[in-house]
C-alpha cells in the first residue's frame, strides 16, 4: 500500500495534487531513488575498470617476449633487439630476424621488425621495417 508523501510549505493551498486516478503513471514517479542503486553492487560503472592503467611488464622481460613472439609467428630464427621503448599503456620492441641463411654467415639477410605489445607482453602487432644484408648494416 502506498503512503502519501506530506512536504508542509512544500505546495500552495490551491495547487492540485496528482492522484494515483488521474496520472496512471504516477506511481512510475517516485519507485526509483538515487538511493536504490547505492548499494546495488550489479549498477557499479564496469568501465573504469577497463580503462584503469595497468603497470606493463618489464622493459627486458617485453624484449624477451617480442623476439620469442615473433620468431614463433614468422617461423624465423631470432638474430636479437635492436630497441625496446615504452608505446602508451605497452612496448615498441625492435626485433632483427634471419630471413636467409648464406654462407658465410655475415652475408645472411636480416629483416628489423617492429613489435607493439600490450601491458602484459602479448604482441598486438608487427611489421617489417627493412631487409639488408648481415654485413653491410648501418653505420655510424
Amino acid at each position: 500500500m502506498r503512503t502519501q508523501r506530506s512536504r508542509a510549505g512544500s505546495r500552495s493551498a490551491g495547487e492540485d495534487r496528482r492522484e494515483p486516478a488521474d496520472d496512471r503513471y504516477a506511481e512510475d514517479d517516485d519507485r526509483y531513488t538515487d538511493d536504490d542503486y547505492s548499494d546495488d553492487e550489479s549498477y557499479e560503472d564496469e568501465s573504469y575498470d577497463e580503462e584503469e592503467e595497468v603497470e606493463p611488464i618489464p622493459a627486458g622481460q617485453a624484449a624477451r617476449q617480442a623476439l620469442r613472439q615473433l620468431s614463433g609467428l614468422t617461423g624465423r630464427d631470432p638474430s636479437g633487439v635492436t630497441s625496446v621503448q615504452p608505446n602508451g599503456n605497452g612496448w615498441r620492441v625492435g626485433v632483427e630476424l634471419v630471413e636467409d641463411h648464406r654462407i658465410p654467415a655475415s652475408t645472411d639477410l636480416l629483416g628489423l621488425y617492429e613489435v607493439d605489445l600490450d601491458a602484459d607482453g602479448e604482441v598486438l602487432s608487427f611489421r617489417r621495417v627493412r631487409r639488408y644484408q648481415r654485413g653491410k648494416g648501418e653505420v655510424g
